[in-house]
């Protein structure tokens, strides 16, 4: 392989171990967790408020009956009113009046079973409200008055003392996987604490596995949110314990799986500053994926009325949570940058028109990968013919290495002149390779990202968002760096990239000595980044590698005549060509001049101690 290309391949190397370094972060120590995770299951027992005010109380039993309860309803048994349309079924408690399991109708588990986000105690959404005897009325802990308001519609009532009520009331729409959540705060004045304010809103959920592998769902899950101010989101850490008192008003919290999402919006925005977001990594034994919480602060009036807020329980798929226009679908990982803008503007479009046409996402993949390096052929064309030109001076180039014996410098300085005679740029098949990398960039975070893969067969792989697997190695062994299985497409992928190492040597000859050994390393050790990786993504890869190496053949055999092309590169010598200097060039020169050495002919310059003859005054006198 020329030089050149060599270069964009190392190029490709250096960049990819940089995009493999920032996507995926160093796994930080999780210290402190245990404590962590004790506290989010027993709630502190000091809750900081807005505005320097601070309310101590120790939360009262889950039985406790308030001192005025002439008013109040006596407990009840729990009652359940589902609500459901063409994408949810959702079931609602009586108890704290919330929702207690969330179903997508059409979305499976792994394992083929119902994909419930949570049930039963898994999902808390509760409002605690400092009352003037002293105590924290906590909504969890209350049975509500129920009232279904026809199919699509539910109210729950708390009734408080002195005919103060908090009415919540969720909306769901027809093929919808947003639901309407309206709150009313009803007659509190008599019975909220005069020295506080605000009730204080805290949602959390224990994040249920959906996929075959927890470690590889519980890295690309976190706690997302937008600001209301700022068009970006941001989030917490994906791969430790993390949490943040965010310091502006939010617009929307989201606790994001790898495909799935469970979002609290407020479309007018959360009013008040100090909401508190956590994220805890349970650890490798626990059965679910993480325990993610926010906390808001809500401003109590006679009369508080959040008329804007809503819930979304539903899939991580790119137009669904676009057509929102609440920058939801900005928690998709496509890529920073112009990969993020790749993805959004050529390759999802692209892909999602084949998929109106075509069943098959193996037929999908191999239909966008020709494409693709259709739109690249044309780019690319000018590596195929800057190699060929590298080939035919090799001779050429072999016979200067020769010449100049092991002055690195002399060698240099011919080998450019040699390139300027010839017409020729070492670098030419430099750009146009980097010209494709946003697309190989891009293809490494959409396929992994993308929930139309999920669960899609091709083959031998049972869901080409994830790893195809031929072999399990028994009893737990696992190879470092590798992993605990063998995926047959990375091998192919492998494979094939060796071989187009190979049938590149052979074609340029200028891949020698250690570089070569380094590029046939560079396959082996993606096999294996790849081999955990989602399996369409090592597909894509090989298709892309085998398209390759059939444009190469056809190129050199049809297109490139390299008679003709010999012809033109020793005309070119003959003329005389006045290009200037590049940066290199004019460095080798300086540096030889430095050395007493002319850089055109080098011959040893003239000794500088010699003096020049002042010349004479030969004009004569007036």
């Amino acid at each position: 392989m020329e030089r050149s290309s060599t270069i964009g391949y190392v190029l490709i190397l250096f960049l990819f171990f940089g995009f493999y370094y920032f996507n995926k972060q160093n796994q930080e120590e999780l210290q402190g967790q245990k404590d962590a995770a004790e506290a989010v299951a027993t709630q502190d027992s000091i809750t900081k408020y807005p505005d320097d005010q601070t309310l101590y109380y120790v939360a009262p039993p889950k039985d406790t009956i308030l001192a005025d309860t002439n008013n109040a309803i006596a407990p009840q048994e729990e009652t359940i009113t589902s609500l459901e349309n063409e994408l949810l079924a959702i079931d609602f408690t009586s108890i704290g009046g919330i929702p207690k399991k969330v179903t997508l109708k059409e979305y499976k588990k792994y394992d083929s079973s119902a994909l419930v986000l949570f049930e039963d105690n898994q999902m808390k959404l509760g409002y605690s409200v400092p009352m003037v005897n002293g105590t924290v009325l906590n909504t969890l802990t209350q049975n509500c008055e129920t009232r279904k308001i026809g199919d699509y519609s539910v109210e729950m009532i708390t009734r408080l003392p002195n005919d103060a009520k908090i009415i919540q009331t969720y909306t769901i729409e027809p093929n919808s996987y947003l639901i309407g959540y309206n709150v009313q705060f009803e007659g509190l004045r008599d019975i909220v604490s005069p020295n506080n304010r605000y009730a204080e809103l805290d949602w959390s959920t224990i994040v249920q596995g959906q996929e075959k592998t927890l470690k590889d769902e519980r890295i690309a899950s976190t706690v997302y949110f937008k600001y209301s101010v700022e068009d970006g989101v941001d989030y917490l850490s994906e791969t430790s314990s993390d949490e943040d008192e965010l310091d502006a008003n939010v617009k929307w919290v989201s606790f994001k799986q790898k495909f799935f999402n469970q979002t609290l919006i407020n479309k007018a925005q959360f009013v008040e500053k100090g909401t508190i977001i956590e994220s805890i990594d349970p650890g490798e034994d626990a059965g679910h994926i993480k325990n993610m919480s926010a906390k808001f602060f809500i401003p109590l009036e006679q009369n508080t009325v959040i008329e804007d807020m809503s819930l979304y329980y539903g899939p991580n798929h790119y137009q669904t949570l676009k057509r929102e226009d609440l920058g939801l679908e900005k928690m998709i990982p496509l890529g920073w940058g112009i990969f993020g803008w790749v993805n959004k503007g050529i390759v999802i479009p692209i892909f999602n028109w084949l998929d109106k046409y075509f069943t098959s996402s193996g037929l999908i993949i191999l239909l966008l990968t020709l494409i693709i390096k259709t739109a690249l052929f044309f780019p690319m064309f000018k590596v195929y013919k800057s190699t060929a030109k590298m080939k035919l001076l090799k001779p050429e180039l072999d016979e200067i290495k020769e010449r100049t014996g092991g002055d690195m410098q002399k060698a240099q300085q011919e080998q450019m002149k040699l390139y300027k005679q010839a017409g020729v740029s070492p670098l030419g098949g430099c750009l146009p390779q980097l010209v494709q990398m946003p697309i190989l960039f891009a293809m490494f975070r959409f396929f992994p990202a993308s929930i139309e893969l999920r669960q899609e067969k091709l083959w031998w792989a049972n869901d080409l968002s994830s790893y195809d697997s031929i072999f399990n190695f028994p009893n737990g062994f696992e190879i470092p760096f590798y992993g605990d299985h063998v995926s047959l497409f990375t091998l192919m992928m492998t494979a094939v990239t060796i071989l187009y190492t190979y049938m590149n040597s052979q074609n340029s000859g200028q891949m020698v000595g250690p570089m070569k050994t380094v590029m046939y390393i560079m396959p082996i050790m993606f096999l294996g980044f790849f081999n955990n990786y989602a399996a369409a993504l090592s597909f894509y890869y090989f298709l892309s590698t085998c398209i390759t190496i059939i444009q190469n053949f056809v190129i050199r055999k049809f297109v490139i005549d390299e008679d003709k092309l010999h012809k033109q590169i020793q005309d070119s010598k003959k003329k005389k060509v006045n290009v200037k200097k590049s940066g290199l060039q004019k460095r080798l020169e300086d540096m030889a001049k430095k050395r007493g050495v002319d850089p055109r002919t080098g011959k040893p310059l003239p000794s500088s101690n010699s003096k020049s003859k002042p010349k004479s005054n030969n004009r004569k006198k007036k």
